[in-house]
């Protein structure tokens, strides 16, 4: 190796076609003949639909197809959901939809369909849809699954017994939409009975299994491609878009195009699940804890979507972030007549940490500890938790466990505090308020009405195993080296760090090598790109494809060099000995011998393994993970507020975050994911929330406007710190990064608060409005 891109600020894959306008995302693509589609909404929170008439509709001109509940495919695109329902069971929720020659016509045309419903009693509260006697959603109740999810680890009971102290808070976590600039959106077409689609997309392998599903045909006659997507953040897609439009091009014999409108998208998108989480914590008068018990209601809404993965990872950090040989999760999932919760960055661990870090913060100030001391003490340990290992020998270690008794294969979370505690001056005052200025006047040093505070948290995240991951290298003729993978970059740069781990194989430049994605007809299956898997699980994939790849050409030279494998090296695209470099073939010589050469340089072997057609290949199917080891991510977040008491305004002034996610691969990425990450929870914290009304269920601010986003003028002054850490089992050292920064903000700014006017808030967001009534209160 010459020269190593691991580490190296390489220039993002992508970045020319974005800047350039040269990208192409889902709305942006057209075909010939291509029409436009709409969506017919439902007006009720739950209700039976006993006809649909669309003679009307049909008669409009330019109206080509018509897809209702009654004549829709009777597939699935969920496990609870359908491609079109009789039954309706939000405000928003599909009741039909059209293709027509524009997008106006096919408005004008939904709006002439003629439905009449049988309107039904709604639930919008978890607590209320538990309860006897509320109307169900689905058929098996409104509990998913029927019971509770529930682990534990030691005796929780015993624990308490065992406790000098025990704290108890009850957390409201709001629903949170996600709000990507880009709106979902898919473009179908048929070839016969052959189906493409281009969609957003976090999977187009799982895609395509939907849409066979649901349309009740071959996967082999399904091709899903991925475009470019503007923002994934998890919520793209869980839902009907891809089966709608692909029936509708069918029905209407050519291609068609759905977009969801801006309020489509916060209505009928995926949001962040809220709810209400119960937590109860023991200590012991030295500082050690004893118990750690907490119990979730969280609000599904109408459809199931990624609601298990999310219910589970929420009570990861109270499982396992501070060292207790006794904790217990309960956790209930349940149906209401809201907006589907899906997928959302960091899927569950955001609103379980906020609870957990806020109390363990009064847990701390509970027992005259300073909130850092308290952190360091209590922190899980490098041995991971106390107890037993109950995963069998052999088997792959859950990188979200409940056992005890297994180490993590690295941990830098006490680097991570000490090391984010010193760059923020933890222990020293905030600085005093700004002044403020009159009309030719210093006003006094400080103002009464501003205070400042400083607050922490910290933070366990699955460090990046994932799903079963392949891909493949290529070297054609001409020496050009390709990597194929199904996976989807969802804007995190997953296409350049993984042609970086190539890169670094066969010791090339990041830029040299062709890159061929998310395409389920031209690439190896891929699993979605979800739980910061990408960089550990792909990656790791990659690097072993990279490996066999070069080891492959390596056996063609020497051959041809006469010269021992071992004497040979690889560099800038051309195989030489090591002791003799004049001595070298290119990269175009080796496969020309590996894949048929000519008369003057014939093949030796004729065909070499793994070689197709006109190049040579390596691929790897990989299952990522360790049996021996944990594989974490750590973080621990600063953060320094200031609270304005006659507006209530909270102003986020410095935030610290300090991640253990390994070695970096791409330090300017990285540091962009972390920025992202924090920037974007600010409105978790303090402003956002997608309100619905409790005697209409319908959603009161579904808009930009009203959804309170946070703009570059709310952001703070962010400083990053990456610990020292390389992890042995990840791919050149990596672990998880993307999902880890979201996190611990919201808990961070929640603390701060409290340091600045001595008010806890077990509610978000945290908005002025409830600013002032807790001091007003207090």
């Amino acid at each position: 190796m010459t020269t190593s891109t691991i580490g190296q600020n390489v220039v993002r894959t992508d970045l020319q076609a974005k800047l350039t306008g040269q990208a192409k995302y889902a709305a942006d693509l057209k075909l010939p003949g291509m029409l436009h589609a709409a969506v017919l909404r439902s007006p009720h929170p739950h209700a039976n639909i006993r006809s649909l008439d669309a003679s009307r509709a049909r008669q409009l001109s330019g109206v080509y197809a018509i897809v209702t509940p009654f004549d829709a495919p009777p597939g699935k695109v969920g496990p609870d959901l359908a491609v079109l329902d009789t039954r309706v069971r939000f405000v928003g929720d599909e009741v039909a939809a059209v293709a027509a020659v524009d997008a106006e016509t096919a408005r004008l045309a939904c709006s002439l369909l003629q439905v009449d419903y049988e309107v039904l009693p709604f639930v919008l509260d978890p607590d209320e849809a538990m309860k006897p006697g509320a109307v169900a959603l689905h058929s098996g109740g409104n509990l998913v699954g029927g019971k509770p999810l529930s682990l534990e680890r030691g005796s929780v009971e015993q624990g308490f017994a065992q406790a000098d102290l025990a704290l108890e808070e009850e957390y409201f976590i709001p629903v949170h939409s996600a709000t990507a600039l880009e709106p979902r959106a898919a473009l179908a077409s048929w070839e016969g009975d052959s189906l493409t689609v281009w969609k957003s997309s976090r999977g187009v392998h799982q895609d395509q299994a939907i849409l066979a599903e649901a349309l009740g045909i071959p996967v082999a006659k399904v091709r899903v491609i991925g475009p470019f997507l503007g923002a994934g953040f998890g919520s793209k897609d869980e839902s009907r878009l891809g089966a709608l439009t692909a029936v509708l091009a069918q029905r209407a014999g050519r291609p068609v195009r759905l977009e969801y409108s801006r309020s489509d998208e916060f209505v009928a998108g995926r949001t962040r699940h809220g709810g209400r989480i119960k937590l109860r914590v023991g200590l012991k008068q030295d500082g050690s804890i004893t118990a750690i018990h907490m119990t979730a209601a969280l609000n599904k809404g109408a459809y199931l979507a990624s609601g298990p993965n999310m219910m589970r990872r929420l009570g990861q950090g109270a499982l396992y972030l501070y060292k207790c040989p006794n904790a217990r999760y309960d956790a209930y999932l349940v149906y209401t007549n809201r907006p589907v919760g899906g997928s959302y960055r960091a899927l569950g661990a955001p609103q379980g940490h906020f609870a957990l870090e806020c109390l363990m913060d009064r847990a701390a100030e509970a027992l005259g500890m300073d909130s850092l001391e308290f952190r360091l003490k209590n922190q899980v340990p490098p041995e991971g938790q106390p107890g037993r290992r109950t995963t069998p020998p052999g088997q792959l270690i859950d990188s979200q466990p409940l056992e005890g008794g297994v180490p993590f294969s690295s941990s830098g979370l006490d680097q991570c505090l000490r090391r984010g505690a010193e760059v923020f001056g933890w222990g020293n005052p905030p600085n005093p308020p700004l002044q403020r200025r009159a009309r030719g006047n210093f006003a006094p040093p400080t103002d009464p009405a501003k205070k400042r505070g400083r607050g922490m948290s910290m933070m366990i995240y699955r460090g990046g195993p994932g799903f079963t991951s392949a891909a493949e290298v290529r070297v054609d003729t001409e020496g050009r080296i390709s990597l194929v993978c199904g996976l989807m970059d969802v804007g995190e740069g997953a296409t350049t760090v993984l042609a970086q781990l190539a890169a670094e194989a066969l010791d090339i430049p990041p830029q040299d090598i062709r890159l061929m994605f998310a395409d389920s007809a031209a690439t190896p299956t891929a699993p979605i790109t979800a739980g910061s898997t990408a960089t550990f699980s792909t990656g790791t994939a990659v690097v072993q494809a990279a490996a066999k790849l070069r080891q492959q050409l390596l056996d063609l030279a020497a051959d041809g060099l006469e010269a021992p494998v071992n004497d040979l090296d690889m560099a800038g695209g051309a195989i030489f000995v090591k002791s003799d470099p004049a001595r070298r073939m290119s990269l175009s010589e080796v496969v020309r011998r590996g894949v048929g050469g000519s008369e003057q340089n014939p093949p030796n072997p004729p065909l070499a393994k793994g070689s197709q057609g006109g190049f040579l290949s390596a691929s790897v199917t990989a299952n990522p993970g360790s049996a021996d080891y944990i594989i974490n991510s750590f973080g621990a977040h600063f953060a320094e507020v200031e609270v304005d008491t006659d507006t209530g305004h909270v102003r986020v002034l410095r935030f610290v975050a300090a991640h253990d996610s390994g070695r970096i691969i791409n330090p300017r990425m990285a540091l962009n994911q972390v920025e992202g990450g924090i920037s974007q929870m600010l409105g978790f914290a303090l402003s956002e929330e997608l309100v619905t009304d409790q005697p209409t269920g319908i959603t009161l601010n579904g808009s930009y406007l009203e959804h309170k986003c946070p703009t570059i003028l709310d952001y703070p002054d962010v400083q990053v710190i990456f610990a020292d850490v390389v992890d042995p089992i990840g791919p050149h050292g990596a672990k998880a990064l993307g999902e880890v920064p979201s996190v611990g903000v919201a808990p961070a700014i929640a603390n701060a608060i409290y340091n600045a006017i001595g008010v806890r808030f077990n509610q978000l967001p945290i908005t002025p409005q409830r600013v002032l009534e807790a001091l007003a209160n207090k």
